[in-house]
């Protein structure tokens, strides 16, 4: 069995932390950019302009423009990964659902302007279509581990269901990155989609 200290990866050294400056500097000041004129309506030129590097240096990091997009996605991905680490007090599958959407929530508002202008960058590069849909198996993961302690009838296709819940997130965040973001509670809408997947919207029969 292997040492789990022995994996611990080592310290970067002073030239691959300068490539990690310059590649956020060059992310950064896209996104910057992406915000203020589109994406678009940036070139890489701007891009390199405003990260205060050569036009080549991009290139060393990303091969074309639309790789910020991937950028973009892996970070939201980590992020995601990171806050879904934490414990969930009695780990219910509605508490489970509602603390995964509470994440996506705090990780869309917290970006505002970014979220609105890489979410249309990413439909347009037909992302949806080519990217695995890693939101549909965290979804299906908390339901399969439900539907193993009784909490959802055996019945139910967990895979299919986390489809659903994909589905229903995309669709609500499409809606909040095209009205007004502060009168659109995304919170609100995101644990409104658990009810209504978790409970149905039908009255019980008589």
């Amino acid at each position: 069995m292997v040492d789990p200290d022995l994996c611990i990866a080592p310290p970067l050294g002073r030239r691959e932390r300068n490539k990690v400056r310059v590649k956020n500097r060059l992310y950064d000041a896209a996104l910057k950019l992406f915000v203020e004129k589109g994406y678009d309506q940036t070139s890489v030129d701007e891009i390199t302009e405003e990260a205060d590097v050569a036009r080549r240096t991009f290139f060393n990091y990303f091969q074309r423009k639309e790789d910020l997009i991937d950028t973009w996605g892996a970070r939201r991905r980590s992020y995601l990964e990171e806050r879904l680490q934490e414990p969930v007090a009695q780990g219910t599958v509605q508490l489970s659902l509602e603390h995964c959407m509470s994440a996506l929530a705090e990780l869309n508002e917290s970006e505002g302007g970014v979220t609105r202008v890489m979410l249309s960058a990413w439909v347009k590069a037909g992302r949806p279509m080519d990217e695995e849909p890693y939101a549909a198996k965290i979804f299906s993961d908390i339901l399969e581990e439900a539907k193993q302690r009784g909490e959802i009838a055996p019945v139910v296709n967990t895979q299919r269901a986390g489809h659903l819940l994909r589905d229903g997130y995309l669709g609500t965040l499409y809606r909040w990155s095209r009205e007004d973001q502060k009168s659109f509670d995304l919170h609100s809408e995101l644990q409104l989609l658990c009810d209504m997947v978790l409970h149905g919207i039908t009255a019980p029969r008589s």
